[in-house]
């Protein structure tokens, strides 16, 4: 079978259709061939539709493909680089995604309460789910010969330390033990990371000077591990979460690393817990600082950092736009899933303005007229890139 080739089940035909849109070198498609056929019967559907991704296309053309097809339900079977790009594929369109988690980490997919270690729970619920719409992370990024290029990110991009650490996992180990690969790159990048001056501002704010190891830009709150990096986030409160880490030292680390293992997984759960962390100075703690809104600009200081999406290392860049597109995505989900999503949001919204997410409160995100200045021009720059874009994507059209 030829990378690209499209093939369909040997299902009677029926009423509607769906696509999968699969990574041929994940292990399970072969499983999610055999079991398909059944699942796609009793929900009425006919013959479904198969369709490769590649290297040069890893699901962004195939999804536009599957819409142009006129099919009711996208199936995205890989890992979150996989559903990101049908993802990308998809916008504008309201057509529902089916996840069947196939890659290491699966964010995207747990977060949602999908089933990551059960093929056929997952392929039934993308057949039998409700729709929820969720947000998508859509950003501007300049790189170092000052290109700009776009990148749709449904879980979280990282600027510096993060993208280093990702750059640094081993590939073979990844494959061995998933997503604990990323604690030993790590561990091995922190005696390396050095710490960097960037530029930003949230919405139309304040300017800010900060320095940081690492700026984070999240649509979703868990890590690998079940570790809750962003207690308030949610993934459909039209809004994006900024998390600066800025440890000053090996202990700071440890300080995160207590935060997001030990206050943001436990403590914040219960009354108690969270007046122990206020007793104990954590609501005081500057290693992590949260802040949230529908845009954020930055621009970095000095030399390009690693830049990466959803777990995928994507080069060097020196400046970023990022801004949230509310709701603009429509996924299959577990009936639970929905009613927990509006609890989820209106958490989120009460919590916009508490300490933990208040950038202004920062003593070391200093207000700065240059940064405003540098802001100020990286956002008509990416702007009149953009209006480019779409004149030539206008005229290309005709």
């Amino acid at each position: 079978m030829s990378a690209g080739d499209e093939h369909t089940t040997d299902a009677a035909g029926g009423a509607k259709r769906a696509a999968v849109i699969f990574n041929p070198v994940k292990d399970g498609v072969d499983q999610l061939r055999d079991i398909l056929p059944s699942i796609e019967r009793a929900h009425g559907y006919g013959p479904t539709v198969w369709i490769e991704t590649t290297e040069e296309d890893p699901g962004t053309g195939q999804a536009r493909e599957a819409i142009e097809k006129g099919v009711d339900l996208v199936i995205a079977a890989g890992g979150d680089g996989t559903v990101r790009a049908v993802a990308e594929g998809l916008e504008g369109d309201r057509t529902p995604v089916g996840l069947i988690p196939l890659g290491t980490g699966n964010l995207f997919a747990r977060n949602l309460g999908i089933p990551v270690n059960d093929l056929r729970a997952a392929a039934t619920l993308a057949f039998e789910g409700v729709d929820r719409p969720v947000d998508v992370l859509r950003a501007r990024v300049r790189r170092v010969d000052d290109t700009v290029e776009t990148e749709v990110s449904l879980v979280m991009s990282g600027i510096g330390f993060d993208a280093a650490m990702i750059a640094a996992t081993d590939p073979d180990l990844k494959k061995r033990v998933g997503w604990l690969a990323y604690v030993d790159a790590g561990i091995r990048a922190i005696p390396n990371s050095a710490p960097f001056r960037i530029s930003h501002r949230i919405d139309e704010g304040r300017a800010h000077r900060s320095r940081v190891s690492s700026v984070l830009i999240a649509n979703l709150g868990y890590l690998p591990g079940n570790l809750e990096l962003i207690p308030e986030a949610a993934i459909d409160d039209g809004r994006l979460d900024v998390v600066r880490l800025q440890p000053r030292n090996f202990w700071g680390w440890l300080m995160v690393w207590r935060k997001v293992a030990w206050e943001n997984r436990v403590l914040r759960k219960s009354a108690l817990g969270r007046q122990l962390i206020d007793l104990t100075g954590g609501n005081r703690s500057r290693e992590i600082v949260y802040a949230s809104g529908q845009t954020v600009d930055i621009v970095i200081d000095g030399e390009a950092q690693e830049f990466e999406i959803d777990g995928e290392e994507r080069g060097e860049i020196t400046a970023a736009r990022f801004s949230i597109d509310p709701k603009s995505l429509v996924v299959r989900v577990d009936r639970s899933a929905v009613g927990a999503a509006s609890e989820e949001s209106v958490a989120a919204a009460a919590g916009t303005d508490s300490p933990d997410r208040a950038a202004e409160e920062d003593p070391d995100a200093r207000p700065s007229d240059t940064a405003a200045i540098e802001l100020d021009a990286l956002k008509a720059e990416l702007e009149e890139d953009q209006d480019t874009a779409e004149t030539s994507s206008t005229e290309s059209d005709r």
